[in-house]
Formats: C-alpha cells, structure tokens, sequence
C-alpha cells in the first residue's frame, strides 16, 4: 500500500497495522458517525511524527495516498454505478473528514513544541543564578517586555524562595534598552521579591539609560542601585555580614 507517510517510525508489520487502524477507523465512522478511533491515532501519528522530524506534508501525504487506494478499491468493487456512487458520497466526505482531522492534530501538535521551545528559551534567558547561601543573581539579557516581565518576576520569586535569598542581584548590563515601561517592570519585581523579605540591587544602568530615566521623570527612589555587577557584589556581602575580599 502506497502510504510513505504513514512510516513514521514504524516496522513493515507497523505500516500494515497502521493502515487497518486508518480503513478500521473508516468504517467506524460510515457505520456509526464517530470519528473517535480517528481522532486517537491522528494523535498518535502527530506525536511520533514531530520527534522524528517527519514534516506534516510527508503525513498528509501517506493519507492522501491511502484515500486514493481506497477510492481505487470501493471503484473496482461495484461494477453498478449508481451505487458506486451511492457509496462515494457516503465515503467521500467521511475521508475528508478524516484528513481534516489528520491535519488538525498536526498542527497542534507542532504548535505545542512551539510553545515548549519557546517556554525553554525564556526559562533559560532569566535563570535566577545562586551565586552563595542567600544570595542570588538575576542576569537580564534582551528585550523586556510585559510578558517577559511577568515570567521574570514568577521565576525570581520561586528561586528566592527555594533558595531562602535575602539578597538578589538584578544585573540589566545586557538589556537593549531602558524605558519607562522597562522600569515600571523593574520596579514591580523588586517590590515582589522584598514581600518574600530579599533585598535587591540593581546592577549595570549605563550612563545613557540613566539620563534617558532622569529625562522622562521615572521614579526610582524605590530601586536600589549599584555602578556595576562586582560593586553589587560588594554590597551584596555587606547586607549579608561577610566580609569583602580584596585582591
């Protein structure tokens, strides 16, 4: 049987199960109106697909070609063509739905490792970084926007309390650019992480984002803000009590 796209990951006994699980589901459908067994494997073949880097068309494909060897059978089968077409307009439309439902399943399959790729690559562009007991570092890198602010201030909040910080570093060295919506979101996030009782310091404000802030009148008089990462650092042992190395 001619349905290359249905080999995904499958053993020549596994494509032969497949396609009666496909004509099974089939019939199921033209007797009953259900289109559940279907709807099971289109799922199926959506998650095995998109780990083996196997692309939608290829499956659509496989189905394509399974609908037209079945088409070719039912043909073949009544030599009287009024109920051969009698059987078409049952078949016809109960394959596209079928195929509908194949492609729909594709699509939020990928759109679901979309989301996942896109969930790992925020998680790990603000990792909340345990530098020493009760300290922790928060390097910020990139463009912050609402959503990303949000995620930020959820992540920052887990780690102080998992770590029991009490002093966290938000280092802003690598932020593209520094506004007043940028700074509204700095200052949520600390007045968040100092309910869970952590101080934080902000760190890494270059000279033209501080000008930028004094020229449209932001108020940061609840941030508390040091030159750079190692004066943070500095600052950082003085509220913990330690003493600063010297080298």
């Amino acid at each position: 049987m001619a349905a290359k796209g249905l080999k995904v990951g499958l053993s020549r006994d596994g494509i032969q199960t497949a396609s009666e699980t496909v004509y099974d589901a089939l019939v199921d459908a033209v007797e009953t109106g259900r289109y559940d067994g279907i709807q099971a494997y289109a799922t199926l073949i959506a998650e095995r697909s998109a780990p083996a880097r196997v692309t939608p068309d290829r499956v659509l494909e496989g189905f394509l070609r399974l609908r037209e060897v079945l088409s070719r059978h039912l043909t073949a089968s009544y030599r009287d063509m009024a109920k051969l077409t009698k059987v078409l307009d049952i078949y016809v439309p109960v394959a596209d739905r079928i195929l509908c439902i194949v492609a729909s399943a594709l699509v939020e399959e990928r759109e679901k490792v979309v989301r996942q790729q896109q969930e790992a690559i925020r998680e790990l562009s603000t990792p909340a970084l345990r530098v020493r007991d009760r300290l922790l570092i928060l390097p910020i890198i990139g463009v912050l926007d609402t959503h990303r602010a949000r995620q930020l201030t959820e992540q920052l909040l887990y780690a102080i309390r998992a770590n029991r910080a009490r002093v966290v570093i938000m280092d802003i060295t690598g932020v593209a650019s520094v506004d007043s919506k940028v700074a509204n979101h700095l200052v949520q996030t600390v007045e968040a992480a100092q309910l869970l009782g952590a101080t934080v310091l902000v760190t890494g404000i270059s000279p033209e984002a501080a000008q930028t802030l004094v020229a449209i009148g932001v108020d940061l008089s609840r941030l508390r803000t040091v030159c750079d990462l190692q004066g943070g650092l500095e600052e950082a042992d003085r509220l913990l009590g330690l003493k600063a190395t010297t080298t």
